[in-house]
């Protein structure tokens, strides 16, 4: 199984990114998928979720508003849209697949290497 994220970079605030997670070697669709981001010295925590089909998501209250989760199975692709990026925003976004769906890191079963994004002031 491979997670493979791609999307992260520099950025000033308020601007925006879309990070992209595509996946190989499971059933895509029989995974729901979970975005998680962590900062050094602190514990990954989850940023968004999505259900096998798309049709469910979830936020954490720092991504309601400005993020959204969508995933196209044609494609085994996850991405994450971030609009009005903090400064806080920045940290390494890591896409994960799980049987199933949940807010902490141990019900995900497959994890990307992760990708950096950087939000100036």
């Amino acid at each position: 199984v491979q997670l493979q994220a791609s999307g992260g970079g520099l950025v000033q605030a308020g601007g925006y990114l879309t990070l992209s997670c595509a996946a190989s070697g499971l059933t895509f669709s029989t995974f729901p998928m979970g975005w998680f981001r962590q900062t050094p010295g602190k514990e990954r925590e989850f940023v968004a979720g999505i259900s096998r089909d798309g049709d469910t998501t979830y936020y954490a209250d720092s991504a309601k508003g400005r993020f959204t989760t969508s995933r196209d199975n044609a494609k085994n692709t996850v991405y994450l849209r971030m609009n009005s990026l903090k400064p806080e925003d920045t940290a390494v976004y890591y896409c994960a697949a799980g049987r199933q769906f949940g807010i902490v890191p141990n019900k995900y079963n497959y994890w990307g290497q992760g990708t950096q994004v950087t939000v100036s002031s």
